[in-house]
């Protein structure tokens, strides 16, 4: 230790840490914008999909209960009312992405990306509930033959450019949710993908009741309500598994953990947590460095550089908490006893007084290692004189704190 290094105290290297700091203000300020239009730009992109699906619904739903009406045709009719239900998944997207990608606040300090999770298990629910209502009207049908109805060519006609329709929409939708990692919009894709199945299902059951074979319609129908329900099932179970903070999947941990160990001053990981919030991650970690007695500044700088470096190799990841540990605290806390500096001093000071050099002490810089407090004094370099003065000084510092438990060792430094 050198005079020298106390002068980033004042002076000029003041003024450069001041203007570090105004840099890293700026960088932040610029950060936070980027992310803002990010989100802003997000939002855009998924109302324009679910508006344009919403319109699609929209004339589908109408055109099916209209040709149904004229053709007799009742599973045509009950599809029309699936496609105008979709309106209503429409609007439910719609609210959620607005809110969802609102910025964070003091209600909601992670953020609103959960809402666009509940959102999507609301519509999980939706196809499974669509998929009973299917099952059971084609159940009751078969027990009711009278109810099988004899429709024309024209529902069949209508049916076939509802499949299109509704496939050219779920490509599109599910094209952008898997650009935008939006389990609401991939979840509404199915939606409307579950429309385009039911309509196959009145294309078979029309082709068989004009074929003179009507229990078709309703066989087709079950086995179309059952590949919506599980459709439904599988989006609102990973959903929930996203609201009860499942952890990512292991090889995405495993390479999470990879990227933290390949930075420098890193020694060992603990305690690493993850989850998912609207289809990005968020990760916490215990740190314990190559050596505990690095300056706090240090110990930032590495975190941050864990931090930075696990947002910018995974796009997954949009915040991580880093925890800077001396030793391995994940079992024990062998220092939670140990008094904080202001006690500590108060009971060093009286052991000192009257010492050699006690009266011109700078600094006192304390290492909490292993359950005891390892102490460094910091003395003025005039005081190193000779070296058998020096080691009787450090003899007699040591000594005075022998009935301090608390205290490991004392170490003297001059600068």
């Amino acid at each position: 230790r050198i005079h020298s290094a106390r002068l980033t105290a004042s002076g000029t290297p003041s003024l450069r840490r001041t203007k570090l700091d105004e840099l890293t203000d700026m960088s932040v300020q610029s950060e936070h914008l980027s992310s803002a239009a990010a989100r802003t730009d997000r939002y855009r992109q998924v109302r324009k999909v679910t508006l344009v699906g919403a319109v699609v619904d929209l004339i589908l739903g109408v055109m099916k209960l209209i040709v149904g009406f004229l053709a007799s045709s009742q599973a045509l009719i009950a599809d029309g009312f699936h496609s105008l239900s979709d309106l209503t998944t429409d609007v439910l997207v719609l609210f959620a992405a607005k809110h969802a990608h609102r910025e964070a606040d003091e209600e909601h300090p992670y953020g609103h990306g959960r809402i666009e999770t509940a959102a999507t298990v609301g519509l999980g629910v939706v196809l499974i509930g669509v998929g009973a209502v299917i099952t059971y009207d084609a159940v009751d049908r078969m027990f009711h033959p009278e109810r099988l109805l004899h429709p024309g060519a024209g529902a069949l006609l209508v049916a076939a450019l509802s499949v299109v329709s509704k496939e050219i929409i779920y490509r599109y939708t599910i094209r952008y949710a898997r650009r935008l990692r939006s389990s609401l919009l991939h979840a509404n894709a199915w939606h409307s993908r579950s429309d385009a199945l039911s309509s196959i299902a009145v294309i078979v059951g029309v082709s068989g009741a004009m074929a003179g074979l009507p229990y078709i319609d309703a066989v087709a129908a079950v086995v179309v309500a059952l590949m919506i329900a599980k459709i439904g099932w599988d989006l609102g179970w990973s959903s929930v598994r996203e609201l009860v903070d499942t952890a990512l999947d292991a090889e995405q941990v495993a390479d999470i953990r990879d990227t933290i160990m390949s930075v420098d001053g890193v020694r060992e990981l603990h305690l690493l947590r993850t989850r998912q919030m609207g289809g990005k991650a968020l990760v916490d970690v215990h740190l314990i460095l190559e050596d505990p007695t690095v300056s706090v500044s240090e110990g930032h700088q590495i975190s941050e550089t864990v931090r930075s470096r696990l947002i910018r190799n995974d796009d997954d990841i949009i915040d991580v908490t880093v925890h800077i540990d001396p030793e391995d605290d994940e079992h024990a806390a062998p220092n939670r006893h140990l008094p904080l500096r202001r006690e500590l001093l108060r009971r060093l000071e009286p052991c000192w007084a009257g010492l050699d050099g006690a009266d011109q002490i700078e600094d006192v810089i304390l290492h909490y290692l292993d359950g005891r407090v390892h102490v460094e004094v910091v003395l003025p370099l005039a005081l190193a004189g000779e070296a058998g003065r020096t080691q009787a000084r450090a003899a007699a510092f040591t000594a005075a704190l022998d009935g301090e438990a608390d205290v490991a060792g004392v170490r003297l430094l001059y600068e």
